[in-house]
């Protein structure tokens, strides 16, 4: 990772930044098998980030030399939908496009982890878009594992 970039606690001032990298980039979690209309996904990009802040959970912030360039939003009192199990889940992560491959999404899970072993949490979960290779392979060289699927059947 190159060594300018940090990882910072994010807090309300962050959250413009959140909102416009994740408008940016939250196309890259649709599944080509549903017909997206790219405001309406933005509309639910907002929603989402709407109710991690109405939860409690921690804004992760990547900068590079004081630049913000890539954020995580993890839950830290979802548990999981079947078993109920505490757990940290990775509500959206983001990083500037001309800042990917740097390392910064590795930094940002890394924090995470940290945060949420601190906080007693057994595991971290997160959703990827089966088709985001790039994603699922950063995650998968973190030790994340496949533990379930969604499977999908256009009609």
């Amino acid at each position: 990772m190159n060594t300018t970039v940090g990882i910072r606690i994010g807090d309300d001032r962050d959250r413009a930044f959140i909102l416009d990298l994740g408008d940016r980039t939250v196309m890259d979690s649709v599944s080509s098998l549903r017909d997206a209309i790219p405001g309406m996904v933005k509309v639910s990009f907002e929603r989402l980030v709407d109710f991690v802040y109405s939860q409690s959970h921690v804004v992760l912030i990547a900068e590079d030399e004081g630049k913000p360039c890539g954020f995580l939003l993890l839950l830290d009192g979802m548990p999981d939908e079947v078993t109920l199990a505490p757990q940290a889940f990775v509500a959206y992560m983001a990083v500037e496009p001309p800042a990917r491959r740097k390392g910064i999404a590795t930094a940002l899970l890394e924090h995470a982890e940290r945060i949420a072993r601190e906080r007693g949490l057994p595991c971290i979960a997160m959703m990827v878009t089966e088709e985001n290779e790039n994603a699922r392979r950063v995650y998968e060289r973190a030790g994340f594992l496949t533990e379930r699927r969604l499977m999908c059947k256009p009609l």
